[in-house]
């Protein structure tokens, strides 16, 4: 069970940022973000079985696979942006955590732009 072993991570990782914070912080936001690394890690493996069947059912129901890919893409973009944000909140920096997530959101609009484009022309060509 994969979640037993990020929980436990997490805890001691945990553990050791409330304990070293007070005495060497540079410590503590050095182990919070390999712990990050690490979780994000463990859980981006897990996600190759995922892709793969995605990509068998787009094969499948003949989907163009350029869509499925900005897909993965935008959905790649949200996870790095949200963990990059975290990590910097975590240093204590709200702003450029806030930065990372309005690059993140703007980076997802612009490759959802073709996807749109192309519902709209379906749903124009589908209109009597």
């Amino acid at each position: 069970m994969e979640i037993f072993k990020i929980v436990g991570i997490g805890i001691i990782a945990t553990i050791l940022t409330i304990t070293l914070k007070n005495q060497r912080p540079e410590i503590s936001l050095q182990i919070s973000i390999v712990t990050g690394v690490i979780i994000f890690i463990l859980v981006v493996t897990k996600l190759t079985s995922v892709l793969e069947m995605l990509n068998m059912l787009a094969r499948k129901t003949d989907i163009d696979l350029v869509y499925i890919s900005t897909i993965f893409k935008i959905v790649g973009i949200a996870y790095v942006s949200e963990f990059g944000a975290q990590v910097c909140r975590d240093a204590g920096e709200g702003a450029i955590a806030s930065k990372i997530e309005f690059a993140g959101k703007l980076l997802i609009m612009v490759l959802a732009v073709p996807i749109l484009i192309a519902l709209l022309n379906l749903i124009i060509e589908l209109m009597p």
